[in-house]
């Protein structure tokens, strides 16, 4: 994940400083453990300042509206407490080349700051830090104790101090290449790592991106470069600073270095082929500002991020339960195997009563002719017990095993279909390979909270981050022309069945195997063609727990004729008056590829 560095950190600040300040704070809310959003009211608009510390993807800048939830985090009402009704009234860089800001509040502007929100954009160690105007914290969204670092603590109640100085030079554009390049090379090696060594400011995506502008191999080492090379990079590099000094109010002391009067270079936001950047070099496809390229970069990546995790843990965590409830079957069927000799045991303590008078003193076991076939029926016998006892302890092994079946069948009935639901679940997450859209993301958020609805899993102790409000479903087109739904997961596949179906569209399904309910919507009037019903049943059988079969069976009916049990987990129906067609999950396959998706 590419880093929020100083250029970018700046690039964002001139768009906030322009359109957001003077702002007055409306709201504070706090999204998860590492995201507030304060919400801005200018003049002319109304915005969500959102300020991230997550080790990999702090940042600063604008975003969507937080979701409805309530926020229940300590630190957004500390803050919500003091600076609702403030005006921000400034974003200013506490020390040149610093990716430190210090966002300062005051009752209206004009007046002196009362609060400054110190914001640190510094990879792992980023913070957020609200201290009065006498530089007293009075919240911090993660204190650090004296135990954890003995240089800079950070706690409620004492003295703001500024991270430790950066050590480097500071980029200067009055500087000249001669000494610029001397200063690069002066003791050979890798480009990128030398100019990461020699100034301040920089970070290794500026640099490879410096580089490449100029037709070189970040990695190649400065030894390799001629006098032509050398022109280029340096040209690149006075085109950065140049552009830096756009960001002179922000930057701090950085402003006597750089002359502004005669550049109008600008900020370029756009995408790369690695990731993203403010400058325009190597952009593949330009963005209207630099807000909406980092939330759409950061969200992206942060989705992606938990989609794996989540999907790890539900996958791990059903596995789990699985292997747990299929060795209970096994031990129930096992235990229903055993009974159905209690007939048996039945019928060997009747040949016993009738034949007492064959039974002899310390026999082991006894052979006798069976009523009905007259085929010889050997029982063990206790030597020690007589025939009667003998016989007993058989009627009374009948009775056992008859109560044993009376009482496992039911208990195997409901492993069995404990199982079949989280089958159910599994194909789910089957289908969810890879992060795509944050309807994925959404998706495997929804089978966590069923499963916590189940309970299956634990409820978190911090809430997650929001997506959106509720996924939506698979949608295709048959060659018909007829829209085909399909659900992601169990929440999708009850709202198909029992809400979305009308009456003249077709319910699809794998026969006794677990996966997505399939809605075909039809008009009155309209029957779909063999070709429709394939395309459904292809479908239906790659988004099923088969969908690595060459041929699977798939039957459909009439929504009318699906009902769901009394009691029934989410996602489990059962149906009537069914056709079958068989299903091929490569050709489902195949339709994905060809993304005749709406």
């Amino acid at each position: 994940m590419q880093p929020v560095d100083f250029t970018t950190l700046m690039a964002a600040c001139c768009e906030l400083r322009s359109e957001w300040v003077p702002g007055r704070t409306e709201q504070v809310y706090q999204r998860d453990r590492f995201t507030i959003a304060i919400g801005l009211r200018t003049l002319k608009s109304r915005g969500w300042l959102t300020i991230c510390w997550h080790p990999q993807a702090a940042r600063i800048g604008l975003s969507d509206p937080p979701p409805r939830t309530p926020d229940t985090f300590t630190f957004s009402d500390q803050l919500r407490h003091q600076l609702t009704g403030l005006a921000l009234i400034g974003i200013e860089a506490i020390a040149p080349w610093e990716r430190v800001l210090d966002l300062q509040f005051a009752r209206r502007p004009g007046e002196a700051a009362s609060f400054h929100l110190y914001v640190e954009i510094i990879s792992k160690y980023s913070n957020v830090i609200l201290t009065g105007a006498d530089n007293l914290i009075i919240t911090v969204a993660h204190q650090v104790s004296s135990q954890q670092s003995s240089i800079r603590p950070i706690q409620t109640g004492q003295p703001y101090e500024r991270p430790p100085a950066l050590t480097g030079t500071s980029p200067n554009l009055s500087e000249s290449q001669e000494r610029w390049q001397e200063r690069v090379s002066l003791v050979p090696g890798a480009l990128q790592r030398q100019l990461l060594k020699s100034y301040r400011g920089l970070s290794p995506a500026l640099v490879r991106s410096m580089a490449q502008a100029a037709d070189l191999n970040p990695d190649q080492s400065t030894e390799s470069l001629d006098t032509s090379d050398w022109q280029r990079l340096f040209q690149r590099w006075q085109e950065w600073l140049q552009v830096m000094g756009n960001g002179e109010d922000i930057g701090g002391s950085q402003s006597a270095t750089v002359d502004t009067s005669s550049h109008s270079s600008q900020f370029q936001p756009g995408w790369t082929t690695q990731g993203y950047t403010v400058l325009g070099w190597g952009m593949i496809e330009p963005v209207s500002n630099v807000q909406s390229l980092l939330d759409s970069y950061y969200t992206a990546e942060l989705n992606q991020q938990e989609f794996a995790q989540l999907r790890h843990q539900l996958t791990q965590k059903l596995g789990n339960i699985l292997g747990k409830l299929r060795q209970k079957a096994s031990t129930f069927e096992e235990r229903l195997q055993q009974s159905d000799q209690a007939d048996q045991q039945r019928q060997q303590a009747d040949l016993l009563m009738a034949h007492l008078h064959e039974w002899e003193p310390g026999m082991k076991s006894i052979t006798l002719a069976d009523f009905d076939t007259g085929k010889p029926v050997t029982i063990p016998l206790n030597p020690e017990k007589n025939a009667v006892q003998n016989a007993q302890a058989l009627y009374k092994r009948h009775q056992k095993l008859k109560r044993a079946r009376k009482a496992v069948e039911p208990l195997l009935k409901d492993v069995q279909e404990e199982i079949q639901y989280l089958e159910q679940v599994e194909a789910s997450l089957n289908q969810l390979d890879t992060y795509a859209t944050p309807e994925d993301l959404q998706t495997l958020q929804e089978i966590r909270e069923e499963l916590i609805g189940q309970r299956y899993l634990d409820a978190p102790e911090q809430r997650s981050r929001e997506v959106s409000n509720v996924s939506e479903p698979h949608r295709y087109r048959t060659p018909s022309g007829f829209e085909l739904l399909i659900g992601r997961n169990n929440r999708q596949n009850d709202q198909l069945t029992f809400r979305t179906a009308g009456d003249y569209d077709l319910w699809f399904h794998t026969q006794e195997i677990a996966g997505s309910h399939v809605l075909m919507r039809l008009q009155a009037g309209t029957v779909p063609d063999e070709a429709d019903l394939q395309f459904a049943a292809d479908l239906a059988a790659h988004y099923s727990q088969a969908r690595q079969s060459d041929q699977v069976p798939v039957v459909y009916t009439e929504p009318k004729h699906v009902y769901k049990p009394k009691g029934a987990k989410p996602g489990m129906a059962i149906y009537k008056r069914e056709r079958i067609l068989w299903g091929r999950p490569q050709k489902g396959n195949n339709y994905l590829l060809e993304d005749d998706t709406l």
